[in-house]
């Protein structure tokens, strides 16, 4: 019996030989941070320290965070600020009329003659408590990932050591939390060790990145004086799967596009009326369809036109990425990819187009005998450096328009739907360019070789598949995003049951430390 294209042999053969790398990388690791003496604090600091750490983290996470509950997101800021100042960091919250605060935090060093900021952010994705297994912002320790039969356990008795791969699940625990608290407990790690800090040190903790930063930049820019840094360490997203730390230096944009296509003008009876009246959910599936060919290469006219090349160095550290396609696929049950055989690491240095949702009458139970009266699809569209968003949604509109539909940007009436076989109407959303940071800047250098003197070789990549508001930054402060995450890749993000594993957690005070004293 076969296991997709892998014997049950192979397959414990690899499982094997995925133990035996674990092991050695984590030997590794435990040698690459030995080298770093603020990360060596770091790690002594956490181990006397586990109970506090943890029980801070717990707190924050119970606070909920959705942007738009500006109440709970107001009861975040100040939360957040309590807890740097506790530490002795001068903090203030930022904000412009209609914005969640951005709480900043600073360490003056004296002598310094850079700035470097650290940003995270506080606020979650909007959720349905109903499809979490324990409620959302009750944080909930576990034996072991949901998806392995992982048990709800009491907190160790004081002074017991956490098993590192135990799960925290709550929302924001891997995104975006989890950066903050190690943050935090890095300073705490620092201070007491005695050890100085070479740069000033600026943090930016937003409340709105979930909702796409609507305000960030307005933000940074009404309060230049206290944002202005040489770079920003964007602490957001996860590590590589492979779990070896990752360093992006660039990420993809969101370009959103909702079509909702018309038939009826209300439901009708599908056998009376069968046949006969056109169908929108059939309409929008054959639309999407033409979208896409068989391998995933979108088919929208002059879609990847304008793709800023990448450099030497930046093609160099894709091939140098591990190959992690089969592993993923035998983790996620895929029985094939799109862009074969392209691998993912150059696929993410690509613009995508994917459909987020599609919806039209109801489904299951609630099905009905009728032809609907609208379908509506909510597409993402990923860009990377070098396209214009605006291009990019007015691409996709005229691929509709080829594809025989009157567009309207506004809700149509029954005289337009009337005069036309075919309408839609397409609103789009989302005008922020990609950018990237080249990864031969001296400040790129410096960065890679601090990471990998505490967490060993690490993953290089020109960017992040998800996205950041890294030009939000970039733009009215004049400095360079590098992206430097510590979330696990199987934390369940942007969906319910999001989880946190405990050594990410540990590992990324570490790394803190690290950078905090570069």
């Amino acid at each position: 019996m076969e296991i997709g294209s892998v014997t049950h042999q192979q397959y414990g053969i690899l499982q094997r030989m995925k133990c035996i790398g674990a092991f050695l990388g984590l030997l590794a690791l435990t040698a690459a941070a030995e080298t770093n003496p603020a990360a060596q604090a770091a790690r002594q600091w956490r181990e006397q320290h586990e109970r506090e750490i943890f029980d801070e983290f717990v707190s924050l996470l119970s606070i909920p965070d959705i942007a738009s509950d500006r109440a709970n997101i107001q009861r975040n800021a100040e939360t957040i600020q309590r807890m740097l100042q506790k530490r002795g960091i001068t903090s203030r919250l930022a904000s412009v009329p209609g914005s969640n605060p951005v709480v900043f935090g600073e360490i003056r060093t004296p002598g310094a003659v850079r700035t470097i900021g650290f940003y995270a952010h506080y606020d979650g994705q909007p959720l349905d408590p109903k499809e979490w297994t324990t409620p959302p912002f009750q944080p909930a320790l576990r034996n072991a990932p949901l998806e392995k039969d992982g048990q709800v356990i009491p907190l160790p008795d004081p002074g017991t050591p956490f098993n590192p791969e135990w799960r925290l699940y709550a929302r924001s625990a891997g995104d975006d939390k989890a950066p903050i608290i190690a943050m935090l407990a890095a300073a705490d790690a620092i201070r007491n060790a005695g050890l100085k800090m070479k740069s000033n040190i600026k943090f930016a903790f937003e409340g709105e990145e979930e909702a796409g930063s609507p305000n960030l930049e307005r933000v940074l820019a009404a309060n230049k004086d206290l944002f202005t840094a040489d770079v920003w360490l964007m602490c957001d997203g996860p590590v590589h799967q492979t779990r070896r730390q990752l360093i992006a230096f660039g990420a993809r944009t969101v370009v959103q596009v909702d079509i909702t296509v018309y038939g009826p003008n209300h439901e009708l009876h599908s056998g009376h009326y069968g046949n006969w009246a056109p169908n929108p959910a059939l309409m929008l599936a054959k639309l999407l369809a033409s979208m896409k060919d068989d391998n995933g290469r979108v088919l929208v006219d002059h879609f990847y036109d304008g793709i800023e090349p990448l450099s030497a160095t930046e093609k160099r550290a894709i091939t140098e990425a591990p190959d992690i396609d089969q592993a993923l696929m035998q983790e996620f049950g895929l029985g094939s990819t799109d862009g074969a055989p392209q691998k993912l690491t150059e696929l993410i240095t690509l613009p995508s187009l994917n459909i987020r949702g599609m919806a039209s009458s109801r489904t299951g139970a609630q099905a009905s005998n009728v032809i609907p009266s609208t379908a509506t699809a909510t597409l993402d569209i990923r860009l990377v450096k070098g396209i214009d968003p605006r291009q990019a949604a007015q691409r996709v509109v005229e691929h509709i328009r080829k594809q025989g539909f009157f567009v309207v940007n506004t809700m149509p009436d029954t005289r337009v739907r009337m005069a036309h076989p075919r309408v839609a109407f397409v609103t789009t959303k989302g005008e922020e360019p990609a950018t990237r940071t080249p990864m031969d800047l001296p400040i790129s250098q410096e960065v890679i070789r601090t990471v990998e003197s505490v967490r060993g070789p690490a993953v290089k990549l020109p960017n992040m598949g998800g996205g950041l508001p890294l030009i939000s930054i970039e733009r009215p402060l004049g400095a360079r995003t590098i992206v430097v995450p510590i979330a696990n890749h199987d934390d369940n993000q942007h969906t319910f049951n999001e989880n946190l594993r405990l050594q990410n957690l540990w590992d990324g005070i570490e790394l803190m430390a690290a950078l905090l004293t570069m």
